[in-house]
This record gives structure tokens, sequence and C-alpha cells, in this order.
């Protein structure tokens, strides 16, 4: 299994080994507006060597606001399957295509990293289950939620996919992500159609 750590605090965002520190404040989207879609290369490297890659499509139709933000931080930290409750109530927010099928959306939020954009992506469910160190891994108790994490600039943008993680807020505050498999699943050449 592998973790992320998001401190709300200072809305700084750890992923793997790179820190990105997003002091900026929220670029104003509004709820509705012109539906986005980014396309990128997802692939993940195994610990036995072994590559996979497919292609993910986000599409998002509608854009969290601070207050869908405020909401989905305090069911995190009510713990239990209070946040994947609170998404499953939402109306999609748009879709996540990769492999067989869509996944709907049920949080998008965008905030301003220096020149760049990072967007955040989350669904009610799985994406997919990768890992688990079994072909055909299946699903395992509280790791209900898929997250996408997209930073995009004025040309190609990188990102990782979580498609099945737990979500909760350790000691310090910090809300903390656990992926299902071991394996990172990168995203490579953002493009935004």
């Amino acid at each position: 299994m592998r973790s992320r750590t998001i401190f709300e605090g200072f809305r700084a965002l750890a992923v793997g080994s790179a820190c990105l520190v997003t002091v900026a404040a929220f670029v104003p989207q509004g709820r509705q507006g012109t539906a986005e879609t980014y396309t990128a290369d997802a692939s993940v490297k195994r610990a036995n060597g072994s590559q996979a890659s497919a292609k993910l499509t986000a599409t998002i139709q509608a854009w969290a606001t601070d207050a869908d933000r405020d909401a989905l931080v305090a069911a995190v930290k009510q713990g239990g399957s209070a946040a994947r409750e609170l998404l499953a109530k939402r109306a999609n927010a748009g879709t996540i295509e990769v492999g067989a099928g869509p996944t709907p959306i049920k949080y998008a939020y965008a905030r301003s990293v220096g020149s760049d954009r990072l967007i955040t992506l989350v669904t009610a469910q799985p994406i997919h289950y990768v890992g688990g160190n079994a072909p055909n891994a299946k699903p395992k108790a509280g790791y209900d939620l898929g997250l996408v994490l997209l930073q995009v600039g004025a040309s190609s943008g990188t990102g990782e996919v979580a498609p099945a993680a737990k979500v909760k807020v350790d000691d310090k505050g910090a809300i903390v992500t656990e992926d299902y498999g071991a394996d990172v699943v990168r995203l490579t050449n953002i493009t935004k159609k």
C-alpha cells in the first residue's frame, strides 16, 4: 500500500517523493461552466518489472465550490464511510474513462499552483483495482474512493491516479489517502482538449 498526505493548513500535497506547495488562492470556477476534457497516458510499473498502460480521459462538467470542499473535508474528518456517502449523494460532476468504462466524478476542484493548475478529481467508487498482489485484484473494505490529480500548465502536464483509496485524517489534522496497491499509477502527456 502507498499513501499520500494532503496538508489542508498549507494547502500542500505530497505525492510520492515530490511536494507541491500551493499557497495561491483557489481560482473561482463556479459550480457549472463549460465542460473541460483532459486526456493523459496512464502507466504503472510493477515491482516485478512489468508495465501496463492505458489512455485516461477526464471530462469535468461542474466544479466544486469552497463550500463543497469544506463539506468534503468535514466528512473525511468524521471517518468511516462518511466521505463516500456524501460524494455518492452528489450529482455527477463529469466522468473519468480508463479501460472498460466511465466512472462518475463526484468532486472536481481546481486551484492555482504558480502558473499551473492543480485539479483534484474524486469518485465515490473505485476507478479500478490495480495491484493487490494478485491478478484480477478484488475489492478490499474501505478502499471505496478514486482520486485523480492533474497538474496542467501551458503545455503537457503530469499527475497520478489512486484508482482505489482510503481517505482519513491523521493525528496532525492532515488528510491522508492510502492506495489499494503499492504500484504508482503515473499520468503523463496530459493535454486539454
